[in-house]
């Protein structure tokens, strides 16, 4: 999957915590892939359509770039199929990685 062209993206660095659980809302056949910060609440909207898993693969490819990490070190915890997702952030380590 190609990175994100994304614009302002805020700085969620301070998210890139080992095991750090990050709670957005989903929006997929965006008209534009985006973030935005509302308060405690992350909204990320794609053009990716909900299928096959395309919308989590794009949501987590632009949640990365705005935590400034690779989207291989997100596991989507909950919501495979929800509008509420959860993702941790699980940085390689090693040979393997922590579940």
């Amino acid at each position: 999957m190609a990175k994100p062209k994304l614009r302002n993206l805020p700085d969620l660095s301070h998210l890139a915590k080992q095991g750090a659980e990050i709670a957005i809302r989903a929006t997929p056949k965006a008209a534009r892939d985006s973030l935005k910060l509302e308060g405690e609440l992350i909204r990320i909207s794609v053009t990716a359509p909900p299928e096959d898993g395309k919308a989590n693969d794009a949501i987590r490819a632009v949640l990365a770039a705005a935590m400034g990490v690779a989207p291989s070190t997100l596991d989507l915890r909950r919501g495979q199929t929800a509008r509420d997702k959860v993702f941790v952030y699980l940085p390689l380590t090693g040979k393997s990685r922590m579940r």
